[in-house]
């Protein structure tokens, strides 16, 4: 495996490339903007792609380097389904699997520092985000965090992983890269309590600043998706409404980009021809089933997703590829669900 942890010295933020083989899919978690040069050097030198990029949270100390990734890469940018953030491709609740090749992480929801905290474990290490630090604890002071709440998420979810687990945080301030939760458990002083309103009363008593950049980064990081605009103003953009009348029309082959444990969780437009995004470059390219079928036909190319990030990229590539007359359901599925179109499961 690949795994590489990168840190930025300004905000203390550390970065963490993952990939199973060289040459192969990778995905990024905490990505911070200023250093995205870095990361894309790092991953052309390890020859991998870039197929996913996960915030842990919507972050008040650095601008994440989530849509500069996306609009590089065409990578699929993740969050937790609590965040506040306008757009991602991909949003992941409590329990779910977000899988590359040959390497698969388990989303586990743990509010507290925010509203919308996430650690992400895979096998012998979780990725604790601001939830549990080396020596610490995220703080709980803003952005609705909740000392109650992190309490429950650190000692009733955290902390019954094996005590071997490795935890790789999203900051340190001292130098640590690692720890482990039994380590954690012994040794972190916010742990050292025996009741959650001893911890409350410890959080509740730490009168921090605010982070330095947190008016400017909250504000940025919270508008990500700026790629439908740019696709609709291109007029390869049609609304759930004016694709509701698209469906079953014989000039229209309708695609779902989504990955298939999202379709089986949140049901399908009928009629859907399911092509993941991850398959799209293959499919639209000489030989490709999408530009043959559609050549073959004369069908125009309709793409879907669960928000529209991954379609919005899809019909860009689809244009480059020749395929003019593709065009993507701006908002995706959610927005389908909310103009009361029809599903399957």
């Amino acid at each position: 495996m690949i795994f590489r942890q990168l840190f930025d010295a300004t905000s203390g933020t550390y970065t963490y490339l993952l990939a199973s083989r060289r040459g192969g899919e990778a995905l990024i978690i905490d990505p911070v903007l200023e250093k995205v040069d870095r990361y894309l050097s790092l991953i052309r030198d390890l020859e991998l792609r870039l197929v996913k990029a996960i915030d842990t949270h919507l972050h008040a100390d650095h601008i994440t380097g989530l849509g500069a990734l996306r609009d590089t890469t065409r990578c699929v940018t993740v969050m937790g389904e609590q965040s506040s953030v306008d757009v991602v491709a991909m949003r992941v609740a409590d329990g779910d699997a977000l899988r590359i090749e040959g390497l698969e992480l388990e989303a586990i929801y743990t509010p507290g520092h925010t509203d919308d905290s996430y650690c992400f474990r895979m096998q012998d290490r979780v990725f604790t985000g601001d939830t549990l630090l080396i020596r610490g604890t995220g703080r709980t002071d803003f952005q609705n965090g909740c000392p109650r709440a992190q309490y429950e998420s650190i000692f009733n979810r955290l902390l019954r992983l094996p005590d071997e687990t490795m935890v790789f945080p999203a900051h340190d301030y001292k130098g640590d890269t690692v720890s482990t939760i039994g380590e954690e458990k012994r040794c972190n002083p916010r742990l050292q309590v025996s009741s959650v309103d001893e911890y409350v009363a410890i959080m509740n008593n730490l009168n921090l600043s605010n982070p330095k950049m947190m008016d400017v980064a909250v504000p940025a990081n919270q508008r990500q998706g700026l790629a439908q605009d740019e696709i609709a103003l291109l007029g390869w953009a049609m609304t759930a409404d004016q694709a509701h009348t698209m469906i079953g029309s014989q000039d229209t082959i309708l695609v779902d980009l989504r990955e298939t444990a999202e379709r089986q969780k949140h049901g399908s437009i009928p009629g859907a021809l399911h092509v993941p995004y991850g398959d799209l470059d293959r499919t639209i390219q000489p030989g490709g089933t999408l530009l043959q079928l559609a050549a073959t036909t004369g069908h125009r190319l309709l793409f879907y997703c669960a928000f529209g990030e991954r379609s919005a990229m899809a019909v860009r590539a689809a244009h480059e590829a020749g395929l003019e007359t593709a065009c993507h359901i701006h908002g995706g599925l959610d927005a389908w669900k909310r103009a009361g179109g029809a599903l399957t499961h």
